[in-house]
């Protein structure tokens, strides 16, 4: 039977690839879709969600990011339950936010988890995801009048294509994921982006962020990909240090639209590039 529910990102991620897909899509190779597809940085899945390749394997570094993952792919029905109990109430969120600096956390079922990332994520301020240097999430109350909570359309969309396909789900360092690649593989890189100004740095995701050392890392992984014969896209800031480092690969500037910063005046579209070892 068709799944006539959307495939689409479940969550609002800063960085994320909805309003750049026709610029990604435009610079992925005809056969993308056809190959073993391999995101790293998975985030929203706003690219995974668009090109629908019936092999995949998807990473993140954040753990619960990737517990909402599975338990969509896993138990939907009893996630869109726990969802429809939440209230839109600025006592009831920090009352939820406040749950990773207890212990009682760490009892809670993964449904439970993945129910309060969601709820979190569509009340918060601007979607922001964002964790302190305990790993503790911090973003304020985001006082919408009706955020969409309970999105079913879409949580079942997402939970139809993740089972009918061959989707491997993996919480680790991207490096162990690029290892396991063959030849008939292709990956799609968005790691946290490079700070374009002191005051543009964001890489909360996760507790640590990235910094040049880090972008130097993956550079070197995308050397390595390159000598196996693998293929890539990876996208990042358009900065000085970014374009000098990938200065021996095809490097294309695209406009995006960044809906989310703290100052209201300087979202708006901003360069940022596209990164490929193919032609």
């Amino acid at each position: 039977m068709p799944n006539d529910n959307p495939v689409s990102p479940f969550v609002k991620w800063v960085g994320g690839k909805r309003r750049l897909i026709g610029s990604i899509m435009e610079a992925l190779p005809p056969d993308a879709g056809e190959l073993n597809y391999a995101e790293p940085f998975i985030g929203g899945g706003a690219v995974l969600f668009h090109l629908r390749p019936a092999n995949a394997v998807i990473n993140d570094f954040n753990p619960e990011l990737i517990n909402v993952y599975r338990v969509i792919r896993d138990n939907v029905e009893e996630l869109i339950a726990d969802l429809r109990r939440h209230r839109n109430e600025s006592d009831y969120f920090y009352n939820i936010r406040r749950l990773d600096r207890t212990e009682e956390f760490a009892r809670k079922g993964v449904v439970e988890r993945a129910s309060r990332f969601i709820f979190l994520n569509k009340t918060c301020y601007n979607g922001l995801y964002r964790v302190n240097n305990a790993g503790e999430f911090n973003t304020p109350f985001g006082r919408y009048k009706s955020p969409n909570i309970v999105n079913e359309k879409v949580l079942r969309g997402v939970s139809s294509y993740l089972n009918e396909n061959n989707v491997r789900i993996c919480n680790c360092d991207y490096e162990e994921v690029l290892r396991a690649l063959d030849a008939n593989s292709f990956v799609y890189l968005d790691p946290p982006y490079h700070p374009i100004s002191p005051s543009s740095s964001f890489t909360g995701y996760i507790r640590g962020g990235w910094d040049e050392a880090e972008q130097t890392r993956l550079r070197d992984a995308c050397d390595e990909l390159t000598r196996r014969g693998i293929r890539f896209l990876l996208s990042n800031s358009s900065c000085g240090f970014i374009r000098d480092l990938y200065d021996n690969y095809d490097i294309r500037v695209v406009r995006a639209a960044r809906p989310i910063n703290s100052v209201a005046d300087r979202r708006g579209e901003i360069d940022e590039v596209l990164i490929r070892n193919y032609v």
